[in-house]
């Protein structure tokens, strides 16, 4: 009786696993891609114009929804080791 458990089991698991995991793949999206997909600014532009503003470099970028408004949010690392972060407006590139 458990040898036929263990082979129904073996047969089922496959198919519930693909479907899973196609089901995971759809379902979860990279936020900075889908909310800078509508921005007047891309990311790039956001950290390129950020750097040469600041002279320093841009450690690490998001994308967040910010009432409604996407918002790229960078923090930067300057030659003496200072680290800070700026918000970018994606809709018209204002830095906050």
């Amino acid at each position: 009786m458990n040898a036929c458990r263990a082979a129904l089991l073996f047969l089922w698991l496959p198919p519930v696993g693909a479907a899973l995991a196609a089901a995971s793949a759809t379902a979860v999206e990279p936020v900075g891609r889908t909310l800078a997909a509508s921005a007047a600014v891309s990311m790039d532009q956001a950290v390129k114009m950020v750097e040469q503003r600041f002279h320093a470099r841009v450690v690490k970028a998001e994308a967040h929804k910010d009432n409604g408004r996407t918002v790229y949010v960078l923090r930067l690392l300057n030659d003496s080791g200072k680290v800070w972060t700026v918000r970018v407006e994606a809709a018209d590139g204002s830095v906050q």
